[in-house]
């Protein structure tokens, strides 16, 4: 898949340290693999929720953070793409989501 943009990772892990093995470890995972659909993404990341409307919620580094991402799946022709849209401490997620 191709991840897009890595730079939101990169911030969020400046300001929490203990987060740069977890978001690394599923960004090399997203990277390395092709999912077809939700179920192949499901699969792998199992503690993933769909969000609806394209976006899936990731829960790394144990449920520590959250990473919302909007995701388009691969093809034959295509690789597939995750656009990162969020990247949350749990408590961050918790403000966002009763928002929505």
């Amino acid at each position: 898949m191709h991840v897009i943009s890595r730079k939101r990772l990169v911030q969020f892990c400046e300001g929490h340290s203990a987060a740069v093995k977890p978001f690394d470890a599923w960004y090399r995972v997203m990277k390395a693999r092709r999912f077809a659909n939700w179920a192949d993404l499901k699969e792998t990341f199992g503690t993933a929720d769909a969000l609806g409307e394209g976006l899936g919620c990731f829960e790394i580094g144990g449920n520590k953070y959250r990473l919302i991402a909007n995701v388009r799946y691969s093809t034959e022709r295509n690789v597939g793409r995750v656009w990162i849209r969020h990247v949350f401490t749990h408590v961050q997620y918790d403000r966002w989501s009763k928002k929505r």
